[in-house]
Order: structure tokens, then C-alpha cells, then sequence
């Protein structure tokens, strides 16, 4: 589950900038066990309301994955993004986050049915 969420988020790099970064494997893996996780946990919890969590946690891994890796802005740089924290996250890439992950968490579902 791991190493799909980390190819996952990769691949989703590779096509949206043309380029990525082993970190963001590490970071993609992560995420999507984390977003399988609330997922399973939260029962009758609206999956709109999962959505905007899961988008939450995807911006917190990236924040805590920037704040290690990115310090010199060399694997992403948003401080030219509007509403950005240290260029290090934004707003219109959290927004983002909230369709992809809730199509990682029903993914997370149906792989972890199959195992």
C-alpha cells in the first residue's frame, strides 16, 4: 500500500510538472496510508467531510516534507502562489487535494479489499 501511494504521488508529479523527487515517494506513501486510515476510521462521516480532511493531511505531510527536504525551495517552490505558508504549501494546491484524496481513500478501499 506503501509503495502504491508513493508511485501513485509521483506519477501525479510527473505529469502535473514534468518532474519529482524521492521524497515525494516517501511523502506519497505516507499520505495514502494515512488517507486509508481515516478512511476505515471514520465510519458515517460524510465523504465530502473525509475529502477535506484527507486534503488536510496531504497538506501537512507536504508542509512537514518541505520543512526537512526543501529548505532551498530545490524540489517545489509556491512562494509565487497565492496564499502560501514559507512557499513551502498554498491554498489552490490544498484545494486540489480534496478530489485526489478522496479518490486515494476509495482506491485505499478497493486495494486493501483485495489483500
Amino acid at each position: 500500500m506503501f509503495a502504491l501511494g508513493g508511485a501513485g504521488y509521483v506519477g501525479l508529479e510527473l505529469l502535473w510538472r514534468g518532474r519529482s523527487h524521492g521524497s515525494m515517494f516517501l511523502a506519497g506513501g505516507t499520505c495514502f496510508l494515512l488517507l486509508g486510515g481515516l478512511a476505515e476510521a471514520s465510519g458515517r462521516t460524510p465523504r465530502a467531510l473525509q475529502a477535506v480532511a484527507g486534503a488536510g493531511i496531504i497538506t501537512t505531510v507536504e508542509l512537514a516534507v518541505g520543512m526537512l527536504v526543501n529548505r532551498g525551495y530545490h524540489v517545489w517552490d509556491y512562494r509565487h502562489v497565492p496564499l502560501n505558508f514559507m512557499g513551502q504549501i498554498c491554498l489552490p494546491y490544498s484545494l486540489l487535494w480534496i478530489p485526489l484524496s478522496y479518490g486515494a481513500m476509495e482506491l485505499y478501499k478497493v486495494m486493501n479489499k483485495r489483500g
